[in-house]
């Protein structure tokens, strides 16, 4: 049966209701022309259901009896609101939202950051192709037919495409608990009443695609966001490798520019011998190389899903028919080489996986970072430091020093290495968190590995356009370094 017995409405203005924690449950919501259209809705438990309802009963009472399926009152200080029940009770959900009730308790209850599940588009797209396979597969077993199967399908491909109309309803926070409930519920609700659009019923009715019993049928949260999150992640590596050839493109442009020029080398900072140029941006290029065919190692095995696998990996709850198709079907749909997983038990246990790309991710912040690092240095001046590198003038350095010249861009790349570094550490932390037969903190470890994506990506390519690309040395100074190293005897010892 469905969670939602019967399917109510209020008219009114179809603005939806704030759902910030510290809301107060008897708060209207805000129907100001100057209120945020992204507001959420408020969906604690405590938000007046009963009185929604009991309002509904008393005018079905002096009016006659109006059909259960079908009330409508017209308040018209009222938004329209319906209402869906659970296993806690009614609750009051804007009319014309295509999430539903355990979409608006999961932010109500669990939404702990600022972030919403529609910040990750990738994750989105990944979830949607997930839907997608998983509604063809189980056509092929005759667990849906024709009719709905091509529904949900076609509903799931609004996410896959990240449509801008399914935006507004993703809203679950990623990073809640409940091993990532919240994320895939709010996926089925948005396909299950956009299916049912599609077949002509309204919203929050359910019928005839429920969200559990249809779009999440023959699987479970664990496999279905385990294979989207591993999907997500592989489209951010991908962003990532294309933006770090570009940097070792750069790196070695300027090597052949600066190959006829000497330098003075130091280490230890401390003058060591008269050195080719180029050594530095030719080094960190071939690091930087090094480091690509590293994370494409450590990326390959993201491709083995666990999709089929259900709870535990032991495929309980799917039919073999499915089981047999739905990963073929995923590959389709992403036009990806994907293949299940050697031990879906154990993939849905460790998270090591994640360990694994989190560690390249830093090995290449490093690289950078240290490269940053190094132009600082070398950009140090103009009287009492190196002066040897002239670094792009992108914004006035100081508030105070009217002719002040930072090396704002490299710090940039600085501060993006030491967050990267702190989101391995809560990747790391997330897979030692995991206990017996699943990781419920996995999804813990794949924000953190997105937004790492995410944030070294876009520090890698302002440093690339905004400061690599541009360097010059000083030619002068140079000479001048190199003469004052040679007259002071400092040559290297026979």
């Amino acid at each position: 049966m469905s969670d939602t017995t019967e399917h109510e409405t209020v008219a009114g203005p179809q603005t939806e209701p704030d759902a910030r924690p510290d809301a107060r449950p008897d708060a209207r919501p805000d129907t100001r022309p100057d209120a945020r259209p992204d507001a959420r809705p408020d969906a604690r438990p405590d938000a007046r259901p009963d009185t929604a309802e009991e309002g509904l009963e008393a005018a079905a009472a002096g009016t006659g009896a109006p059909r259960a399926q079908e009330r409508v009152i017209d308040l018209t200080a009222e938004p329209a609101m319906r209402l869906e029940r659970d296993a806690l009770g009614p609750l009051a959900i804007p009319a014309d939202a295509t999430f539903g009730i355990h979409t608006a308790r999961a932010v109500s209850a669990l939404a702990i950051s600022t972030t919403r599940l529609a910040d990750y588009p990738d994750l989105v797209s990944a979830l949607g192709a997930v839907k997608q396979a998983a509604a063809r597969a189980n056509l092929d077993a005759g667990v849906l037919t024709a009719p709905m199967a091509k529904a949900i399908d076609d509903a799931a491909r609004l996410l896959t495409d990240d449509a801008p109309e399914v935006r507004p309803s993703l809203i679950a926070d990623p990073l809640a608990g409940g091993g990532s409930i919240g994320v895939h519920m709010n996926v089925n609700e948005v396909i299950a009443n956009l299916a049912n659009r599609e077949l002509g019923h309204p919203f929050g009715a359910y019928q005839p695609i429920h969200p559990k019993q249809h779009v999440s049928a023959s699987q479970s949260t664990a496999d279905v966001c385990h294979t989207a999150s591993r999907l997500a992640v592989v489209a951010g590596i991908e962003l990532l490798e294309r933006v770090v050839a570009d940097l070792i493109d750069s790196l070695r442009d300027r090597a052949r520019a600066f190959a006829s020029l000497t330098t003075l080398a130091r280490t230890c900072l401390q003058d060591a011998l008269p050195a080719p140029a180029d050594l530095l941006f030719a080094g960190a290029a071939s690091a930087l190389s090094r480091r690509l065919d590293a994370i494409a190692h450590t990326a390959s095995p993201l491709a083995g899903v666990v999709l089929g696998g259900t709870v535990v990996g032991t495929g309980d709850g799917a039919p073999e028919r499915y089981r047999e198709r739905v990963v073929p079907h995923l590959c389709e749909i992403t036009g990806r080489n994907l293949f299940l997983h050697a031990d879906r038990a154990s993939a849905l246990q460790h998270s090591d996986d994640l360990v694994a790309v989190s560690g390249e991710l830093v090995a290449i912040a490093t690289v950078t970072t240290k490269l940053a690092q190094d132009l600082r240095l070398l950009t140090s001046g103009p009287t009492g430091g190196f002066g040897e590198v002239i670094l792009p003038h992108v914004i006035e350095g100081s508030s105070f020093f009217g002719d002040k010249r930072n090396p704002a861009v490299a710090e940039s790349m600085i501060a993006a290495g030491l967050q990267v570094l702190g989101h391995d550490a809560s990747v790391r932390g997330a897979a030692m968190q995991a206990e017996l037969h699943l990781n419920v903190f996995d999804h813990v470890a794949v924000v953190n590995t997105l937004d790492a994506l995410s944030l070294l990506t876009e520090a890698v390519e302002r440093f690339n356009h905004g400061c690599v690309m541009g360097i010059e040395l000083d030619e002068a100074r140079l000479t001048e370094l190199v003469a004052q190293h040679r007259s002071a005897g400092q040559e290297q010892a026979p």
